[in-house]
């Protein structure tokens, strides 16, 4: 290339340059408003990476939480299946013995409690069902309770002393 070839292609690159930096320039105002909304976006992008960190973290914790649980669940149901006269005391030693293991064998860990701590565990005679208390009396052989009985006595009767064994009884009950 020439000299004069040269100054056309610098000049033309230059102008050409030139206007195309005045269309890519924008006013300060709006530049300044474009870094402020971006220094803001960084700053949520920041935050919300905060929050999802410790999001995770409490998963983790309510994932190992959970699990805890249902070991718990799984051994209280295999403990009052085995007959456990006081569940609650069976339960802490069974997590008691089980503290060490990784992989705890909930079967061996209930045998060896039945071994060690008889009394712990009653005689399971089929389904174990909850004994009346002091104020719910038996039901008579004829489906009548022993209320009935004195109320029906003091009214055939009429004796003082037969009402106020009912009214006794009532008061017990009522």
């Amino acid at each position: 290339m020439s000299p004069i070839e040269t100054q056309e292609v610098l000049s033309e690159d230059i102008t050409g340059a030139s206007d195309n930096d005045n269309m890519k320039l924008v006013p300060v105002t709006e530049s300044i408003r474009y870094r402020k909304r971006a220094q803001s976006a960084e700053k949520k992008v920041e935050a919300l990476t905060e929050q999802l960190v410790e999001a995770k973290s409490q998963v983790t914790t309510m994932s190992e939480q959970l699990s805890n649980i249902q070991a718990e669940q799984k051994l209280i149901r295999k403990l009052a299946a085995a007959g456990t006269v006081d569940l609650e005391t069976a339960v802490l030693l069974a997590k008691a013995r089980m503290e060490g293991q990784t992989e705890a064998d909930l079967d061996g860990v209930i045998e060896q409690l039945k071994n060690e701590k008889q009394y712990l565990f009653g005689s399971v005679s089929g389904a174990v069902t909850a004994k009346k208390t002091a104020g719910a009396k038996e039901r008579m052989t004829n489906n009548q309770t022993v209320l009935e009985r004195a109320a029906k006595k003091a009214a055939t009767t009429g004796n003082r002393t037969d009402l106020q064994e009912y009214l006794k009884l009532r008061r017990n009950f009522i």
